[in-house]
């Protein structure tokens, strides 16, 4: 059986080498991890320490494989949560950086912690190197790391990030769980509707065209929709995309995106959970990088771009202008309307106790809150609605097919 040398890391951060017996690398990886200890490096009793790193540093020194897109939220968080619990242990960012690398799949995430090493062996800090890395780490992440650094906190900060990152996947998941069952409900819904218009309705028609019967005005209409589903059947898809297109364009000048936003928050409930929900998360963005130590004005522009919405956007920018010509930033933000007054009374608060980033924090927890409590509600709202409404068509439907039929019973009876 092969005996593996191996480096680890107990729950004090204390370094270990040992070996071990196991038939492959991954049990004998296995064997360790049931002892408690976290390893960082493992190989091969017997091979060349040459042969091994000949063996890893072309996967490192390449570039990466090639990939489309940025990384997924869920594996940046689980990152930024190991990196800190690492730092916490003691060990340079450097090695960090190389055993999360290792452990990391083939992927953006690997091809930008590849990139990260080899600037910070180049003489980078680590937020210069993040900085270069845009599809991994965003200007929030890349600001909170230079605070950790100037400050001497780095572990403490990467907590903070892996906490914040965190708590916005878990509303979002919160939020898209909430929202399968309606959208799964209306995806069948249209479809089962769509098929009876184009393939069934089209087969009484021709019956009710033999028969030479008069029909009902019902009848009629069920009939000339059925028509415009058969000869129009590409406008179905047609129509949603083309609306997200233009939408798109729209968005794209300013003064379009800040009319489609201010609709977008004027809307019935939906307002209410968008309003909500950007007010959290730009709460919870801006009491992070406080309390990391970031200065408020370059938090409020990190903050405004993580809004995501125009009327946020150019709230932000007031409140920017005023606390530059030395007001508060709580008259500013009452001025714009765009919170309750709860948040500005809390504001107002921390600043006058010098506890801003606790008070948003709090902000941004009793909004999380409510947001699940609506995106509840709409849910309970919309289950009745949706029977309802199903209901009314299908009932339609089925009306309007048998009045006709009824009638040519009676008349052959």
């Amino acid at each position: 059986m092969p005996t593996f040398q191996y480096e680890a890391m107990d729950n004090t951060g204390l370094e270990i080498k040992e070996t071990i017996e196991a038939p492959s690398e991954a049990e004998a990886q296995e064997k360790i991890r049931e002892k408690g200890f976290f390893v960082t490096r493992i190989q091969e009793k017997g091979r060349t320490r040459k042969k091994a790193d000949a063996k890893k540093k072309p996967a490192r020194r390449k570039g990466g494989s090639f990939t489309i897109g940025g990384v997924r939220p869920k594996q940046l968080c689980t990152f930024t949560r190991q990196l800190s619990t690492l730092q916490d242990a003691g060990l340079p960012i450097l090695r960090s950086l190389r055993i999360l690398e290792g452990q990391s799949k083939p992927g953006p995430l690997k091809n930008s912690l590849n990139g990260v090493i080899e600037d910070i062996e180049g003489g980078s800090t680590l937020s210069e190197a993040m900085a270069k890395q845009p599809k991994a780490f965003d200007n929030l992440y890349v600001n909170m790391v230079k605070a950790g650094e100037a400050g001497g906190a780095l572990e403490v900060i990467l907590q903070r990030l892996a906490e914040f990152k965190e708590r916005a996947q878990s509303l979002k998941r919160k939020v898209q769980g909430a929202m399968i069952y309606p959208v799964a409900v209306v995806t069948v819904a249209t479809l089962i509707v769509g098929f009876i218009m184009y393939y069934i309705i089209p087969k009484f028609k021709k019956i009710f065209d033999d028969f030479g019967t008069e029909l009902p005005g019902m009848t009629k209409a069920l009939i000339n929709a059925s028509d415009i589903v058969v000869n129009y059947f590409y406008l179905g898809p047609a129509i949603p995309i083309g609306l997200y297109l233009m939408i798109k364009i729209i968005k794209k000048n300013k003064t379009g995106a800040y009319i489609v936003d201010r609709i977008s928050l004027k809307l019935p409930l939906l307002g209410k959970i968008l309003e909500k929900t950007v007010v959290a998360r730009t709460c919870r963005t801006l009491g992070t990088l406080i309390a990391s130590g970031v200065p408020i004005l370059e938090g409020l522009i990190i903050a405004r771009d993580t809004a995501g919405n125009a009327v946020f956007y150019r709230a932000f920018d007031n409140i920017y202008a005023a606390i530059r010509e030395g007001e508060s930033m709580a008259i500013p933000l009452r001025e714009a309307r765009i919170v309750d007054d709860m948040v500005v009374n809390m504001v107002d608060v921390g600043e006058e106790t010098g506890a801003l980033d606790v008070m948003l924090y709090k902000v941004a927890d009793v909004y999380d809150e409510e947001v699940s409590v609506l995106v509840e509600g709409l849910i309970n709202l919309l289950e009745p609605l949706m029977v309802v409404i199903l209901g009314l068509i299908v009932g339609f439907i089925v009306i309007a097919l048998f009045m006709p039929l009824i009638k040519l019973l009676n008349d052959l009876s």
